[in-house]
């Protein structure tokens, strides 16, 4: 299982959002408020460590101290409500009511603690161009999903995101097949109520988040690299974990 670094930028097609920091946005929209310029915004973005990144696999190089990750929870429907919301930036489906006994966590997989699930969210281009945050070997793919963990260790996402082992994202690439994935029929049925930002849907139920996923026992194979959040103010706290291994969706459903 390869370990890299890497820095670079990457350019998506999303939508302005204003932040403390400033106003921000990707080079689609506007390139004078682009990622480039995320920097002279906010310090945070100027980092060594800064994600996404391309992974060329001419230079990963395999860190056998990497066994496979071990998902806790993840075919289960935990009780509660899941939400479902446009922020302006992402499409974000927001994990709460797990109860106690019942949480969402990964361990194992190189990490030395356990990292419980917060949310999960999307990147998308359109029917012009793919809109995967991540690319190998100078690849874009039609869609990312990122599912977020924070370390058990802290209390919140402030105070874990300054830690350099506070946060890991889980990444998914995905494929163009010629049928829908059944398994995102909820998602994607909800999209059309959060058309405009801050509109959110709750769900009336939860649903595994292996569904979501390729078989779990297929996810040994992925690229590790420490990096930061792709967002202003692209906090260097994050463990990410690139999957090999696709997710099908059909064009109607990208």
């Amino acid at each position: 299982m390869p370990q890299l670094l890497g820095i670079t930028f990457l350019t998506l097609s999303w939508v302005v959002h204003a932040e403390t920091t400033g106003l921000w946005c990707y080079d689609s929209q506007d390139p004078k408020c682009g990622p480039s310029h995320w920097k002279e915004m906010t310090s945070g973005c100027g980092g060594l460590n800064q994600s996404p990144i391309n992974i060329d696999r001419r230079k990963v190089r395999r860190d056998r101290s990497l066994d496979e990750i071990l998902f806790e929870g993840y075919d289960q429907a935990p009780p509660g409500r899941w939400r479902l919301t446009n922020n302006g930036v992402e499409v974000k489906m927001i994990l709460d009511g797990a109860s106690p006994v019942e949480q969402i966590n990964i361990t194992r997989g190189g990490l030395r603690d356990t990292y419980r699930a917060l949310q999960f969210h999307f990147h998308w281009g359109d029917l012009k161009r793919n809109g995967s945050e991540h690319h190998i070997d100078g690849k874009q793919y039609p869609m990312e999903l990122h599912i977020v963990h924070m370390n058990i260790k802290y209390k919140t996402t402030d105070e874990a995101k300054q830690q350099p082992n506070g946060l890991a994202v889980l990444s998914f690439l995905f494929k163009i097949a010629d049928t829908d994935n059944t398994n995102y029929n909820t998602i994607v049925g909800s999209l059309r109520n959060i058309s405009r930002a801050g509109e959110y849907v709750d769900l009336a139920s939860t649903f595994s988040l292996s569904n979501l996923l390729p078989n779990l026992a297929s996810l040994s194979k992925y690229y590790r690299y420490k990096g930061s959040l792709t967002t202003p103010n692209c906090d260097e706290g994050v463990i990410w974990t690139v999957f090999e291994e696709q997710i099908p969706i059909s064009r109607s459903q990208k």
